[in-house]
């Protein structure tokens, strides 16, 4: 299936005039039964999309919401395997909700590219988002990526030129993730307006839809973005209700804590019409 789940999942969301949303957790945060109910939670109520976060010890794009997130499952024992087991579990029951995994180099270094494509695409997740993996240095994975016809999902940022926009579209597919702020996830709010002009460049630069991230986390701030933007991306957010159910020990809370965000940010994004 791959990049046809998300261009359904996209075809639909513009379909009944809206944006998608998209929806980031951390797997095996604060464990991987509670991940998979989570995930469940999120398709539940909501979420077009669904970004499953892949833990790594220099989360370099991260904020401190999502590097503790990370800490945590890395001190559960989570590994990319397990990361790519908990897509193949979901995937059992859901044959419609995209799956796309964030996460850094290394790991799937490690692994080896080949190795790594295979396994993401036997257990049906549709694409990745490899935030220290830049153009010039993913050819080996995106030739892995296409026998297989799992989307490469590239970022862009208000410093993204038009030129530098082509570079980023070479090879990608499924969407461009827009990062609104500089800087690291949850840090501060965007601003839509100073980003529209960006975002329509990018948009008719890839010929893909644009989500936008970093700095959304209400349905409020959602709305906003969802006037510029194809998807709203709401990561911090979500990884903050897993955090809470850790502190108090109450693990199964987080599900849905979770699922009730998606629903307020579902609820927001239909209020803003889409053409």
């Amino acid at each position: 299936m791959g990049r046809e789940r998300i261009e359904a999942a996209f075809a639909k969301a513009k379909g009944e005039g809206r944006a998608a949303l998209v929806t980031y957790m951390m797997a095996g945060d604060p464990n991987l039964e509670e991940s998979y109910r989570a995930l469940c939670a999120l398709r539940d109520n909501g979420a077009d999309i669904i970004e499953l976060g892949a833990p790594f010890t220099d989360p370099m794009a991260d904020g401190p919401s999502i590097q503790r997130a990370g800490l945590r499952s890395l001190a559960n024992g989570t590994k990319l395997t397990d990361v790519i087991s908990l897509a193949a579990r979901f995937r059992e029951d859901d044959q419609t909700t995209p799956l796309i995994l964030m996460g850094y180099a290394n790991p799937v270094h490690i692994l080896g590219y080949q190795a790594f494509a295979e396994a993401a695409a036997k257990a049906g997740v549709d694409g990745t988002i490899i935030v220290d993996l830049p153009p010039e240095e993913d050819g080996e994975l995106r030739a892995a990526y296409q026998k297989l016809g799992l989307s490469v999902i590239r970022l862009a940022t208000p410093t993204t030129d038009e030129g530098r926009a082509a570079k980023v579209a070479d090879g990608a597919s499924g969407f461009v993730y827009f990062v609104a702020v500089n800087g690291v996830t949850g840090a501060g709010s965007a601003d839509p307006a100073a980003i529209a002009d960006k975002v329509a460049m990018v948009r008719k630069v890839s010929g893909l839809p644009v989500c936008v991230g970093f700095g959304v986390k209400t349905g409020a701030q959602a709305a906003e973005m969802a006037k510029i933007a194809d998807g709203v991306v709401v990561g911090s957010a979500f990884v903050e209700k897993a955090q809470d159910a850790h502190t108090s020990g109450k693990y199964e809370t987080a599900a849905p804590a979770m699922g009730e965000l998606a629903g307020e940010l579902r609820r927001a994004l239909a209020t803003v019409p889409k053409g």
